[in-house]
């Protein structure tokens, strides 16, 4: 599966201890990622990623487009929302986007945790 990984700054250590723990699942799939968020989980696990840019810079849009193009899977996508974010149009438009073309999308790690399991099933099965 084509898995795509955000996330805000104030989320990046959690992203990073989720993927590091969860990196046995990761590894047997193509994993993509903003700029920053990708390089720190490159990082942590030696995992290969494609890159996109950072989020405010349009990566969040790359990742849109390839949704939209039916070449994303899953995008897990840990948000602040506690934090006003200068780019929350083109986060918008990526909520919309995975909506529209039914792209499952984890905004949390309780609903990453899902994907998660469901992940495990898919590579089982």
């Amino acid at each position: 599966m084509r898995i795509a990984f955000i996330a805000h700054d104030k989320k990046k250590d959690d992203i990073v201890d989720f993927v590091k723990r969860y990196k046995n699942v990761f590894k047997n799939h193509e994993i993509f990622a903003t700029g920053t968020t990708g390089k720190l989980i490159s990082d942590a696990t030696g995992i290969k990623i494609h890159r996109f840019l950072s989020g405010p810079m349009g990566g969040d849009q790359q990742i849109g487009a390839r949704v939209a193009q039916g070449d994303m899977d899953i995008v897990i996508f840990l948000r602040d929302p506690l934090t006003a974010q200068p780019h929350e149009p083109d986060i918008s438009a990526l909520l919309r986007i995975c909506d529209v073309h039914c792209v499952p999308l984890a905004t949390n790690l309780g609903t990453a945790e899902i994907f998660v399991k469901a992940l495990r099933n898919y590579s089982e099965g």
